[in-house]
């Protein structure tokens, strides 16, 4: 008689479970509208063909124990105390497991109250509960058969192993509630409203591009809404456990917002097919996949999109899409000038090349950028096309293509195309870093929108400049550490979203669509424009009375132009011997700031300081240096440097920038060429020099490995094995009245 009322108890279960079973078979192949939809379901975790076969296998097995039951013999009804003692741990595990996980996305998620998308756990009870009313039945029956039952004292050992099970399964259970909530305790970091709607995840959905390469993405569901806007991530990165754990976080974060996100693998990455090459590619697929997104069921005709480098690369190769195309991006630490990064000034950026090659060679990127000792082991060698070789031993093909194409020919038209600044169809928010290496052609960007696009576009585009090189924060002169840029470029992202798909009436406008970080003071500021119209351009003129070669010269750098007359300083430059980068704007570990104290020590190194200052001066702005040279090469280099000089004599980087050129030299190869005037655009800055401290400039020819080495020869640079010295003469009289142009805001004539 026991054996029956059990018996009917699992049988009831166990139809409640096929009644499970029924209703997802009805909504998956019927499409029945009386039933919830498919997404409350399940969760995604499993496709529902595993799923279905999973369900059906338990459905036997749970039928065999039913029977068992119901004739009174079988493997079920004999009583076993490890089974029961196992099916009660288990059971009790599951269902508290179930239980937690119920109270957890009660107290996350309002439209989860009461029952909501809560049906897979309900019936993950119905599941736990046969396993426990089993496992009680094996429990007792072994017992009660047992009339000498005694407890018997286990083993250290096998008490060692039960305390170790025990702690390893509160271990699991803690890491999994951690998961659970990670995304909402991110959100509430960062500022951002309750989370609304729980999550169902899709992961590696393909989809096909137009010439036959299968893109993998991974994606994130609010339950309860029929049609969502999208947020769109093309990322180049591998699916690493770290990587993976960011993308589902963040995808999770904003599907509990409300919106449907999709992160996709570009070609070679992530899961997606094709070979992996920077760049190249995006505009199809980027464009195959705004088609793909238009013909999904939760598709409500709104995209927004977010990422910073090679993924913001992805969003401006999108950027003139309509019908779907972006509503809005948000783009960090990246421009529609690619090749202007590469190549400011005309010289190659060395060492954010590097940086750039060694971390995404292969078929899964690095973690990490390769440490300084790597990049010097790789730079240092002629010719300079192989320093991939002297890293890894192989080449990297999109390093050497960067390498050999100096000039903005058809290969980085490919990759930049057009100004594609100028049909921009959706308001930009553009983040930059004070020491990116993308920061000047990033703020051209933001310029030539508010001039070119649409007044609605550009009336809602937005700027923020803050304390960060390349993903990174920057560490000030006094130890601190600038604020975290993840975090921020991720605060930025909902509350932007949502100003865009809920925009303000026509002609309503932010009169301070610029936020800017002051570096010296730390603060930030809005403004109303960039470039200020506010600032005054103020020329310093380079002078000196005998030489200004290193810091223990008399360069000087004043308000008043020179009076002299054939006046010059000169150095020489040997390109076996250049001037070191120590900081700067660039990709990889040594950007940022750093003392300069050793390069100005340097007999090749030019020093013009001003004296110390009375009151403080706040610089924000494009940075010009205007230099009159001669040089004895067909070929070189000028570069300069603006450092900000401590009352202890310290000195740290602001900002710098370079110059390639020909020069045309008389028919003596010992002679100079004639003086040209030159025009190098420092990277642009806020800071504030204080009273007390000095201005100084650093003016010479190279700065490696930040930039490659100009070989003096005047033949193709990559592939030069033989160099030449040059012996260099910058002009500053009367004539040629060399000068730094400072955009100053406040102090000096600023009163």
């Amino acid at each position: 008689m026991l054996k029956q009322k059990y018996a009917l108890v699992l049988s009831l279960l166990l139809v409640l479970f096929c009644l499970r079973v029924l209703g997802q078979l009805l909504v998956a192949f019927f499409h029945v509208p009386f039933l919830p939809p498919m997404e409350e379901w399940f969760s995604g975790v499993l496709s529902y063909p595993l799923l279905l076969a999973s369900q059906i296998l338990i459905v036997i097995l749970y039928g065999k124990v039913c029977f068992d039951f119901a004739t009174g013999t079988g493997y079920f009804v004999m009583p076993k105390l490890r089974l029961g003692v196992g099916l009660l741990n288990f059971g009790a595990i599951y269902l508290g497991v179930m239980v937690l996980r119920y109270a957890l996305r009660m107290l996350l998620y309002p439209h989860e109250r009461w029952i909501g998308g809560s049906i897979p756990i309900f019936f993950h009870w119905d599941l736990a509960s046969f396993l426990l009313i089993l496992g009680y039945y094996h429990w007792s029956s072994s017992r009660k058969l047992e009339t000498n039952y005694s407890r018997v004292e286990p083993s250290l050992i096998k008490r060692i192993i039960r305390w170790l099970t025990i702690i390893c399964i509160a271990i699991a259970i803690v890491l999994w509630m951690i998961y659970q909530i990670v995304p909402s305790l991110v959100a509430y970091n960062l500022g951002f409203p309750s989370a609304q709607y729980a999550v169902r995840t899709e992961k590696c959905v393909s989809m096909v591009t137009g010439n036959g390469i299968k893109l993998v993405a991974d994606i994130y569901h609010p339950q309860h809404l029929e049609h969502t806007a999208t947020i769109l991530i093309r990322i180049p990165l591998s699916r690493t456990l770290e990587h993976s754990m960011f993308a589902d976080v963040i995808g999770r974060m904003w599907a509990e917002h409300g919106y449907t996100v999709v992160i996709q693998g570009t070609r070679g990455r992530f899961g997606s097919q094709g070979i992996f090459y920077p760049l190249r590619n995006e505009r199809q697929d980027g464009i195959d996949t705004l088609a793909w997104l238009s013909k999904q069921r939760w598709f409500n005709g709104k995209i927004v999109t977010w990422g910073g480098s090679a993924s913001g690369y992805t969003q401006w190769i999108i950027a003139d899409q309509t019908n779907p195309g972006p509503s809005a991006l948000t783009i960090y630490l990246a421009s529609t000038d690619f090749y202007g990064m590469f190549y400011p000034g005309s010289a190659f950026s060395l060492y954010s090349a590097l940086s750039w090659a060694l971390t995404s060679n292969g078929h899964e990127d690095r973690t990490e950028w390769p440490s300084t000792e790597e990049i010097l082991k790789a730079a240092t060698g002629f010719p300079m096309v192989d320093a991939d070789k002297r890293a890894v031993d192989a080449e990297i093909s999109f390093f050497r293509d960067w390498a050999n194409h100096p000039q903005r020919d058809s290969y980085w038209i490919d990759i930049d195309g057009n100004d594609r600044n100028k049909t921009l169809k959706a308001p930009a928010l553009l983040l930059c870093g004070w020491y990116d290496p993308f920061l000047p052609t990033q703020l051209n960007d933001f310029v030539q929108i508010k001039k070119s696009a649409p007044l609605e576009i550009a009336s809602r585009s937005r700027l923020i400049i803050g304390p960060w090189t390349h993903a990174g924060q920057v560490i000030f002169p006094n130890g601190k550490e600038a604020e975290n840029f993840r975090l921020q470029s991720l605060a930025i992202s909902l509350p932007w979203f949502d100003a865009n798909l809920c925009p303000p009436p026509s002609g309503q406008q932010d009169n301070f669509p610029v936020k800017i970080f002051v570096m010296g003071i730390n603060k930030w500021r809005l403004e109303k424009e960039w470039p200020l119209a506010r600032a005054r351009y103020v020329p310093f003129y380079l002078s000196s009375n005998v030489k200004a070669n290193s810091v223990a010269g008399d360069g000087s750098l004043d308000v008043s132009p020179s009076t002299k007359e054939d006046s010059k300083d000169t150095y020489t430059y040997d390109p076996r011997n250049p001037v070191p980068t120590a900081g700067g704007a660039m990709l990889g570990k040594a950007a940022g700031v750093a003392k300069q104290n050793e390069i100005e020590s340097r007999s090749d190194v030019l020093v013009f300081t001003t004296p110390i200052l009375k009151e403080d001066i706040e610089v924000t702005g494009p940075i010009t240096l205007i230099l009159y040279v001669s040089t004895s090469a067909v070929n070189t280099d000028f570069t300069g440097k603006l450092v900000d000089v401590y009352p202890n004599g310290c000195t740290y980087n602001i900002s710098d920038g370079i110059i390639r050129r020909q020069y045309k030299l008389p028919n003596q190869a010992t002679k100079n060429s004639p003086i040209k005037k030159l025009e190098i655009q420092l990277w642009p800055t806020s800071t504030v020099f204080f009273k007390g401290h000095r201005i100084r400039l650093e003016v010479s020819s190279s700065n490696f490995p930040r930039y490659d080495r100009n070989p003096n020869t005047g033949n193709p640079i990559a592939q030069e094995i033989t160099v030449i010295v040059a012996h260099q003469n910058v002009h500053h009289d009367l004539r040629y009245p060399s000068r730094l142009i400072l955009p100053i805001v406040r102090g000096l004539e600023n009163k």
